[in-house]
């Protein structure tokens, strides 16, 4: 068992992040062990296609048969807005002393795992190389869908705790995790066992890979619990794009759904997830409303955002239905 003393009991205490970094490490054990984790099969699949162009021998390094991952790799994030970028950069300073203990303390002391055998210095590249390639063609394209869920169990937590206490919330988190007075009780399935203030306060991060509450193997790490996040199960699901139904007679219900959703700017891969089919299938319905004049597109990195033109904002506007 893990316990976290809040100091004062005081709200603030408590903060809420996101880690882009945290998501992208903790799934490498679907790729270990993917029958623990059936609801993401069908991201796993579309995985097929690139994982020949991945490091892939570092990556399955990066996680042990008990599915831990070395701490340095699961930092705490300090925002819910938290960018992969600024993470991996953060990342390559890590401290060699860090990375050596982190990884004794997930893999033991046999020899470590050849992809991991070097100077600190340089299996800290590596692997560093390996993520910024993994997030690129695995997770870019499905981010913002991901970020959604985790997003919206932010705001689900923090209304819970301004309706029904803190107490009821840290409950709510797992049926491990529970408030005794004022110390914060998260209990493992592993041998783990330490007890530490929650200096700098406590931060909980939901998450699309854990199924249980998990924190840090170290002591010495930041405070911090990773959930699983509330709405995990519907991420794969294909979404319906609602549209007026003057629009949808005039354009087609998928098009007329994909003009009424893109007054934020999106990619055809994101937009295909959402929808359960293929980007090729979303492409031709994008590349018609662009001819007509109602998209636009802008190149973003590797990706094409599109969104409303003006003369999709107004057809928007005068379909949708008046009070």
């Amino acid at each position: 068992m893990v316990r976290y003393e809040l100091l004062g009991m005081d709200v603030a205490d408590l903060r809420f992040a996101v880690s882009p970094l945290n998501e992208a490490v903790l799934s490498l054990r679907a790729w270990r062990d993917p029958g623990r984790y059936p609801l993401q099969l069908r991201w796993l699949r579309t995985l097929e296609a690139v994982r020949g162009s991945l490091d892939e021998a570092m990556l399955l390094a990066l996680t042990d048969v008990r599915l831990w991952t070395p701490d340095f790799l699961n930092p705490r994030p300090h925002s819910p807005l938290t960018r992969f970028d600024d993470e991996l950069a953060r990342l390559a300073s890590t401290d060699p002393a860090v990375i050596e203990r982190d990884l004794r303390a997930v893999h033991g002391a046999t020899p470590l795992p050849e992809p991991l055998q070097g100077s600190a210095a340089e299996v800290l590249n590596r692997i560093i190389d390996a993520l910024a390639a993994y997030w690129r063609f695995c997770f870019e394209p499905h981010w913002p869908r991901m970020r959604a869920i985790l997003e919206g169990d932010v705001t689900f937590r923090g209304r819970q705790i301004a309706q029904r206490g803190l107490a009821t919330m840290l409950s709510g988190l797992s049926d491990t995790v529970r408030l005794v007075g004022n110390v914060v009780e998260v209990r493992l399935r592993s041998k783990l066992d330490y007890a530490r203030p929650a200096n700098g306060g406590l931060t909980l991060v939901p998450s699309l890979w854990t199924t249980n509450a998990s924190t840090p193997i170290s002591a010495d790490e930041p405070p911090m619990i990773l959930y699983s996040a509330r709405g995990a199960a519907t991420l794969w699901e294909p979404q319906a794009l609602p549209a007026p139904d003057g629009l949808a007679g005039l354009l087609g219900t998928t098009r007329a759904g994909l003009l009424s959703h893109l007054d934020t700017p999106a990619s055809s891969t994101e937009l295909a997830a959402r929808l359960g089919v293929t980007p090729t299938a979303v492409n031709q319905h994008l590349r018609a409303l662009r001819a007509g004049g109602l998209l636009v597109g802008t190149r973003h990195g590797r990706s094409v955002l599109y969104r409303r033109s003006d003369l999709g904002d107004m057809l928007v506007t005068s379909a949708a239905p008046h009070s």
